[in-house]
């Protein structure tokens, strides 16, 4: 726990360090001040009352008022202080924590779901700044009252406070049973939390999926399992909390009857006045209230601590495909690709076996063959979204490893059948990747992949807000979006993967030819199970088990009578001797 603390305090900026130390000590120094009301109280009865002498009364009641008034206006600046610096801390570790996001690797969205993601980022990060704004000063409050107090007690009447302080052994072996059995509790509950946000995001995101296979009350019977769960690990937790509350709550309550009883006694017996049986009614509660907070602050520390490691792991967790420390800047990529030799494993599954080809600047490949076949891998390899077990993969005659990021991504401008598209306008949708482009630009690359047409006849044209993931658009419209904003970063390297899946058989047409026309020169890869686009490319690979079993032209293809041969027949209802 103390490197979680020391974390939080790296995260916090460097001028807000001495306000907090400031903040804490403003902490010690109330704790202090409490002291001062029934050292004044005991006077009150003793001198004034007791001794029917009026004479200091106003004196006393005044340091009183002031006493009160300054402890209360120091306690605010010192809330307000904690929270702006609590408030910091989770503002840095936020941004740090997004930027994790957005640099770290494809499989590490693999292997994390949204949704506990989410979670560490809002819930997990809360915990964070209540330790920085309400969990540390309490502990440091409650210490110090409970050690001021027994000073302070001990002064006035040593034999009294001895006897309310020999239940603090007891409570500290409480305390220690308690801790010891709560925080495995709490990773269950933050387990149950992530899971149950997770399965909200993803009802959330596929709702019309759900809607689709009427599956509404399937998906809310899993929602209340998952809720179900999250609320029997906090009754978990509570309830044990509830059996050892009631033995704290008897040993705080103890001091009370001790202070009434052996202090009435102590009074008979002439040991102590009635003004300092008075300081210690009004303090035994400054000895009491720590030792029920120490239940609840023991929850909060358990609760940080947990939600403190889920963040950290994120916080810590780089990115492993990162550039190369020798990596240099290259010009605009010219599109020469080549792959020698690569495989690729993902876990221990071969997805990507043995596979060498070279496309030369302005060429088109085209990849087809079964599903699954390692089609789309292949080309996030291109762009080391995944790095190759073996073998490598050169762009311009220069390996992939050896470019930096940055460049390497950004001279490939991919379209993919799942198109996702953001919350924004169609022009700013189109122009995500260069947002320098004018409207005339924008309006061009979206007449080359045949989106124009459509985007006019919207509400307000390019200025029309497309809903989250493009809802309101159909398929087709969505794909032809995505490859104008693939087309709109005016890429050496085009990626599509079945861009054309969801349109009719014209605007593919139109599309083809215009992606023979752009005004800059581009290697095309187009993934697809259409014949239809691919017969032109200069390459066809057809993959199978991450392996190529097929590779040439159209027409030389045909000729082998393989899977591309036995795909061009059933897609064009011909019988097997007359497909060529």
């Amino acid at each position: 726990m103390l490197q979680q603390i020391k974390w939080l305090w790296e995260n916090m900026d460097a001028p807000r360090h001495k306000r907090h130390i400031l903040a804490l000590i403003i902490s010690v120094v109330t704790s202090l001040m409490l002291l001062v009301n029934p050292a004044l109280t005991q006077r009150l009865i003793d001198d004034v009352i007791m001794a029917q002498n009026p004479e200091p009364l106003l004196g006393i009641l005044a340091v009183m008022l002031v006493a009160k008034l300054g402890r209360e206006g120091m306690r605010y600046y010192m809330v307000v202080t904690l929270e702006k610096n609590a408030q910091n801390v989770v503002y840095n570790l936020r941004c740090k924590l997004f930027r994790r996001l957005q640099y770290n690797d494809m499989s590490f969205f693999d292997r994390h779901r949204a949704g506990d993601l989410m979670t560490r980022l809002s819930a997990d990060l809360d915990w964070c700044r209540h330790f920085v704004s309400f969990i540390d000063y309490r502990i440091i409050d409650s210490a110090c009252t409970f050690l001021f107090t027994s000073i302070y007690l001990f002064w006035v009447n040593w034999k009294l406070t001895a006897l309310l302080i020999v239940v603090v052994p007891a409570l500290m072996l409480i305390t220690k049973l308690y801790s010891s059995h709560v925080r495995p509790r709490f990773m269950a509950m933050r387990d149950r939390l992530s899971e149950m946000n997770a399965a909200a995001q993803e009802n959330i995101a596929g709702n019309r999926v759900i809607k689709a296979f009427a599956r509404e009350e399937y998906e809310k019977e899993q929602f209340d399992k998952r809720n179900a769960a999250f609320m029997n690990s906090q009754l978990h937790i509570n309830k044990l909390w509830l059996s050892f509350y009631p033995f704290i709550e008897l040993l705080a309550n103890a001091m009370m009857l001790i202070t009434v009883f052996v202090g009435g006694l102590f009074i008979i017996q002439g040991e102590i006045t009635p003004g300092q049986l008075a300081v210690f009614t009004g303090l035994s509660w400054a000895l009491s209230n720590p030792m029920r907070d120490l239940g609840n602050l023991l929850n909060d520390l358990q609760r940080f601590s947990t939600s403190a490691s889920k963040v950290q792991e994120l916080y810590y967790l780089g990115p492993r495909i990162v550039d190369a420390p020798d990596a240099v800047d290259h010009d605009r990529m010219k599109g020469k690709i080549e792959f020698r030799h690569v495989s690729f494993k993902f876990d221990s599954k071969t997805v990507i076996d043995d596979v060498s080809f070279t496309v030369q600047p302005g060429q088109t490949v085209a990849i087809m063959g079964p599903t699954g076949g390692g089609k789309t891998t292949l080309i996030n390899l291109l762009s080391r979204f995944y790095d190759v077990t073996s073998g490598e993969i050169l762009v311009d005659d220069v390996n992939v490893k050896d470019w930096k990021l940055q460049q390497l991504r950004g001279g490939i401008g991919t379209a993919t059948q799942d198109v996702f598209l953001f919350s924004d306008t169609v022009e700013g949708n189109v122009a995500f990747g260069d947002q320098d482009l004018s409207l005339e630009e924008v309006q061009d690359f979206a007449v080359r992949a045949a989106a124009d047409e459509f985007v006019r006849k919207l509400p307000e044209g390019y200025d029309t807000i497309i809903g989250e993931r493009g809802v309101g658009l159909s398929g087709g419209q969505r794909q032809r979006i995505a490859l104008a904003r693939a087309l709109a970063v005016r890429p050496s390297i085009l990626v599509m993967d079945d861009t054309t899946s969801a349109v009719d058989s014209e605007t593919e047409r139109y599309m083809q030819q215009q992606l023979r026309q752009l005004p800059f020169e581009c290697t095309k890869f187009i993934i697809a199970q259409r014949v239809s686009s691919m017969r032109d490319a200069d390459l066809i690979l057809v993959l199978r088990d991450g392996r190529i079993v097929e590779r040439g032209t159209h027409e030389e293809l045909v000729k082998q009578r393989g899977y591309y041969y036995q795909t061009y027949a059933l897609q064009n209802d011909l019988p097997t001797e007359e497909a060529i």
